[in-house]
């Protein structure tokens, strides 16, 4: 397809300038709106046989799907699920994991006006019985490798009315591919409404049993300006898309797989078993990938793989990083072994993508986040909703109404009333923005370090340690301490050829003193084979306090 014609999907004007950008763009909201006829019907419509979705299976083949065979499946398991009595605002569970199914089961779902309840396939039963009991889901599509955990904790599940399987039937389980076959391939997607819901995404919480962020189809149009801001105005012909984190995740479905669809570019889909940085890069070099979701974990995985850049015939044009602080070392990094400026965006899974780096533009600074996206009204403010000035750390916030913003916690009003102070949709996280409208991440409000009365993030710190030749992974925290009310302490893995020693845990604190400062290196360092992390790769800190 033509730069011209790619032009006209985009949102994003292609100004001059950062500002020239902001001042060019303006929301457009249908009042009615279906993610489904968004991401496939209209691109069937146009061009059936346009390539959607590129399949690296795990036997090693590839498989290519069109818009048509999208439009095909999915209309044939809408019918299944409306058949089953799925109806409109029924919640619908998908554990599955990077495969062709489940962009077709996301596409069925909201064609039928149900809610999609993405789940990640490394849960465990206790995991999967929370979300799937208080989300009160009525269906749940899944594979062979997660039905033993689903029969261990169906009977307690009486919402849940059918369980399909996409590698056949079982004890009191559907032959989903069966059951498509036998139904028709045509299907009218529900005339829905901008604002009903459509994805209900659990948060992985701080604190307390994680919460359901529930999600109307405008949240698509929301993810617009960022995707086309962080991926230096998205899409261009040749484009393909990839990402490694799961698309149970907010970053892999809302940053990836549904915007990619949007704009009629391919996306990769392929399961790693395990991350395998040496493979994300012959994926990344097999498949033409341009374009590309990759969060700092998985980074600085692939950072420890030698001579990448050499070894490998890369197409990329642009990556970008978020869920946790890239920093600056990654960033030097991509500059020297890609070829190019890693953009990192930041938001969560309640308001997505709301501040980005686009280098496209300049807009890029070394420690930073970087602007507020094209749209969205993002401020540092006090826990009394006033605007702080420049420099002064506070509460990152969003203003709504926003078509990014989800609609509320699932069952959790109060809850839901407690993440806002006024018209702002407050984050949990702290940071400062400096002259220029640039955002810098301090921290969690729970992972802030106190100590000695300064109020230090972990970031920095972590930042700091994976740029010594020894350190794969780094975690930070604040251990109490009697007499600095926190002292820093580390975790630590190591690369490959180093050993953990007294020797190496000083110069380890030798080389963040001296790096960052007297007050901010770690005091303790204690060196581990693994970090605990989420099933998207964020180190899960609060295990690594309630350990210590």
């Amino acid at each position: 397809m033509s730069e011209h014609v790619l032009a006209e999907q985009r949102v994003l004007a292609r100004g001059r300038d950062y500002e020239a950008v902001c001042a060019d763009f303006a929301w457009n909201v249908p009042d009615r709106f279906n993610i489904a006829v968004s991401i496939c019907d209209t691109w069937a419509d146009r061009e059936p046989e346009r390539l959607a979705l590129i399949h690296k299976t795990a036997a090693g083949g590839v498989e290519r799907y069109s818009f048509a065979d999208l439009r095909d499946a999915s209309n044939r398991l809408a019918n299944v699920l409306s058949n089953h009595g799925i109806t409109k605002g029924d919640r619908v569970a998908l554990l599955l994991p990077q495969t062709p199914q489940t962009a077709v089961a996301h596409i069925a779902i909201y064609k039928i006006g149900a809610v999609a309840l993405p789940l990640a396939v490394l849960f465990g039963v206790e995991g999967l019985q929370y979300r799937l009991q208080n989300s009160g889901a009525r269906a749940l599509i899944t594979g062979s490798e997660s039905l033993a955990r689903v029969a261990e904790i169906r009977a307690r599940l009486p919402a849940l009315k059918a369980v399909f399987s996409i590698d056949g039937a079982g004890d009191g389980v559907i032959d989903l591919r069966a059951a498509m076959k036998a139904e028709s391939a045509a299907f009218a997607p529900l005339d829905t409404l901008a604002d009903d819901p459509a994805i209900m995404v659990y948060t992985s919480g701080t604190t307390g049993p994680p919460k359901g962020a529930l999600h109307a189809h405008r949240v698509l149009i929301g993810h617009y300006p960022c995707v086309e801001f962080t991926h230096e105005f998205f899409p261009r012909p040749g484009d393909i898309m990839w990402t490694p984190a799961d698309w149970a995740w907010a970053g892999g479905l809302f940053n990836i797989l549904l915007p990619s669809l949007h704009y009629g570019t391919p996306v990769v889909a392929h399961k790693f078993a395990k991350f395998d940085p040496e493979a994300a890069f012959g994926l990344m070099a097999e498949l033409d990938i341009t374009c590309s979701f990759i969060p700092p974990t998985a980074l600085k995985m692939m950072r420890a793989v030698p001579d990448a850049a050499a070894r490998y015939d890369l197409k990329a044009r642009t990556v970008a990083s978020g869920g946790e602080s890239l920093g600056r070392e990654l960033v030097g990094w991509g500059e020297q072994t890609l070829g190019l400026t890693i953009n990192e965006f930041y938001g969560q899974t309640e308001c997505n993508a709301v501040l980005s780096s686009c280098s496209a533009l300049g807009v890029t600074r070394p420690g930073a986040i970087g602007k507020a996206v094209p749209g969205h009204d993002v401020q540092i403010i006090d826990d009394g909703g006033n605007i702080l000035k420049p420099g002064e750390t506070g509460i990152i916030a969003i203003r709504a109404p926003d078509p990014v913003m989800y609609l509320e916690y699932w069952g959790r009003p109060e809850a839901s009333a407690d993440k806002f102070i006024g018209d702002w949709l407050t984050t949990g996280d702290q940071g400062y923005r400096d002259e220029d409208g640039y955002f810098f991440f301090v921290g969690r409000d729970d992972d802030v370090i106190t100590s000695s009365g300064y109020r230090i993030g972990p970031g920095e710190i972590e930042d700091c340690l994976i740029g010594h030749d020894a350190v794969a992974l780094a975690a930070v925290i604040g251990k109490p301490d009697p007499v600095r009310t926190e002292i820093i302490k580390a975790f630590v893995v190591l690369n490959e050829g180093y050993e953990a020693s007294d020797e190496l845990a000083g110069e380890l604190r030798a080389h963040v003193r001296e790096r960052l400062s007297a007050h901010e290196y770690p005091r303790e360092i204690a060196f581990r084979d693994t970090l605990p992390l989420t099933t998207t790769g964020k180190v899960i800190r609060r295990l690594l306090r309630e350990e210590d």
